[in-house]
């Protein structure tokens, strides 16, 4: 099929919106698909395709327009234009407005959503997608989004083509990890007992709580792979305040050498918040969310210390995971002594939990997202 994927996302950036947008149309070139995907203009930053490869960790091309438009709302139209222009066969998209403008222009259309359609008139042009005819599926990363949506908008998606699709994974990335102690050898870390978080250091990702284990845990090393460099300064800095050689924020980390940083993990961290920021500062990311990261944890197969969060259980349970309630420090300080001193436990943990995200994948994602739209 031609499939034309629209997304704002900036590409190349290193937010995560973007990595899942390129994870997403890669699964879908994989599959066999003509993929093309259409984003803004990015005159900020020049990048070669190589380099977009090892940003995004990507390995199977796929086309890639950068539109140039005067704002977001002008691209959202000049995208569907562009891809009717072009035969698209399927619009595979993440904003609401070309999801709406694309079935008036008679295509197909799959709107992926990962949260509440909100502002202005996020909500107005999510009702139309629902009403307006033509060949349509929503692709929900979770159930409790799906929940959400209908508490919100006081409908039933029960007749409608809905997809409950959670993010995924590139297993062959992580298809011959080495050791904890070979891995921490490769990338620099000291041969200790070492503790891993990857991701950005928005409001709500726990940063604090890091740094409040890591000085409870002397002997043991923690490390934070990711983050704006504006953040990591801050958090650095505050690290180097308190006294913590045992702590290092990496800053930025390409998605094609994020696996290594988990491998050195004996135990990997997801010490969420109540309440989690996002790359816009707003959104329901801790009620509805599917962490990219969660399924890279679960594919690296060590030990996981995660939030308990209702959401993450649709994914996880007590087999793969050790769960401790969002922001309790002494909670997950009395967690992570009983992990640091079980081996067993933590081999047990990361085997399940590296069986149970093989039908996590990208690639089957992809295919349950398009699954019934070829001719």
């Amino acid at each position: 099929m031609k499939i034309f994927a629209i997304a704002t996302s900036r590409i190349p950036s290193d937010t995560a919106n973007s990595i899942q947008a390129m994870k997403a149309c890669q699964a879908l070139a994989q599959l066999g698909h003509e993929v093309t995907l259409l984003v803004p203009q990015n005159q900020q930053l020049a990048i070669s395709n190589q380099q977009l490869v090892s940003h995004y960790g990507l390995t199977t091309p796929f086309e890639i327009i950068h539109l140039p438009a005067v704002n977001r709302r002008m691209f959202t139209w000049l995208a569907v234009r562009r891809a009717r222009q072009a035969g698209a066969e399927l619009l595979y998209v993440w904003p609401l407005q070309s999801a709406a403008l694309g079935l008036f222009a008679g295509l197909p259309v799959v709107l992926e959503l990962h949260d509440l359609p909100a502002g202005l008139v996020g909500p107005l042009w999510f009702r139309l997608f629902l009403r307006a005819r033509g060949r349509k599926r929503l692709l929900l990363i979770t159930d409790a989004l799906r929940r959400a949506i209908e508490r919100e908008f006081r409908l039933s998606l029960e007749k409608a083509d809905v997809v409950i699709a959670p993010n995924g994974v590139d297993l062959e990335r992580f298809a011959a990890p080495p050791d904890p102690g070979t891995a921490r050898h490769l990338i620099g870390l000291p041969e200790t007992q070492t503790v891993v978080c990857t991701g950005h250091l928005y409001a709500g990702r726990g940063a604090d709580l890091f740094l409040a284990l890591a000085a409870a845990h002397r002997r043991t090393h923690f490390v934070w792979a990711g983050g704006r460099p504006e953040d990591v300064a801050g958090w650095r800095s505050r690290a180097e305040a308190q006294g913590l050689g045992n702590v290092t924020f990496t800053g930025f980390v390409p998605n094609e050498k994020l696996p290594r940083y988990q491998a050195a993990a004996d135990i990997l961290l997801m010490p969420y918040g109540r309440v989690i920021g996002i790359s816009t500062g707003v959104g329901r990311s801790a009620e509805v969310s599917s962490p990219m990261k969660m399924f890279e944890y679960m594919a690296a197969g060590r030990a996981i210390l995660t939030s308990d969060l209702p959401v993450l259980r649709e994914v996880l349970d007590e087999s793969t995971a050790v769960f401790a309630p969002p922001e309790e420090t002494a909670a997950w300080s009395a967690a992570l002594d009983a992990l640091l001193a079980d081996p067993q436990r933590r081999d047990m943990l990361g085997r399940n939990a590296r069986r149970a995200v093989e039908k996590y994948t990208w690639l089957e994602r992809a295919r349950r997202a398009v699954d019934g739209f070829e001719k």
